[in-house]
């Protein structure tokens, strides 16, 4: 199981942050809990000379007497190989933070969704599991490759869609087309699509149905070297 400990001066976001990790446990079937949180620096140091902290959520502008980051320089003297997450609204502070061997950084406000692609991918790491994942942008916002069903493009936006939900953001495919596996192919002038997420493929009428149930069409221009993709791919 994994320990996670706490620390922000704002009890109101104490709470929500332990909720919604709770919540992330629960519904991710993860054998961990929020073992302790606190508003004070010293209670934490305290409490992780005693007991097993796995992961720390530190708020970097403490109002104790260490901020976040002198909280995280007294960690790494006594757990090395914790895992430590800072949370901050101000965003100058990101660079200094990863110092500390940081997994990751949180902006507040801090979203539930955005919680929970961090929880995943820790809990990836800390089980030795090898995933590539995709940054969509300067907020370190990052999506786990194989999860990818189709890439549509929307106007000036590029949509992401996943079984769970879309990920928005101001690019083009050519931008991000050479950061992809062999397995993703254009199939449309709006299109490009994961082989590994496709369900089934009708040719007659050019379109393709993905493993959730969504659909999307090939476009003339691509069809023949998409099916021909799609017959040396072997699933098909």
């Amino acid at each position: 199981m994994l320990n996670f400990v706490i620390c922000d001066d704002n009890l109101n976001i104490l709470d929500k942050l332990e909720k919604m990790l709770e919540k992330i446990f629960v519904q991710n079937n993860y054998n961990a809990s929020v073992v302790y949180k606190s508003d004070n620096a010293d209670d934490i140091l305290n409490y992780i000379d005693n007991n097993t902290a796995d992961v720390l959520m530190l708020d970097i502008n403490l109002k104790s007497n260490k901020s976040g980051l002198e909280l995280a320089e007294e960690i790494r003297k006594r757990k090395n190989n914790a895992y430590i997450i800072f949370t901050t609204g101000h965003l100058e502070y990101a660079m200094v933070a990863y110092k500390y061997k940081t997994f990751d950084y949180l902006p507040k406000p801090i979203t539930y969704d955005r919680l929970e692609d961090t929880i995943n991918r820790l809990f990836e790491d800390a089980n030795g599991l090898t995933k590539k994942y995709l940054k969509l942008d300067n907020k370190n916002t990052i999506v786990d490759e194989d999860e990818i069903q189709y890439i549509k493009r929307d106007g000036m936006k590029l949509v992401f869609h996943t079984s769970s939900r879309d990920y928005d953001i101001y690019s083009s495919f050519n931008k991000f087309q050479e950061k992809l596996p062999d397995t993703y192919v254009r199939c449309h002038k709006s299109y490009i699509a994961n082989l590994n997420k496709i369900k089934d493929v009708e040719p007659v009428s050019g379109t393709i149905t993905f493993q959730d149930g969504n659909t999307c069409e090939i476009g003339p221009k691509y069809k023949k070297d998409f099916m021909e993709v799609l017959k040396n791919y072997g699933n098909f």
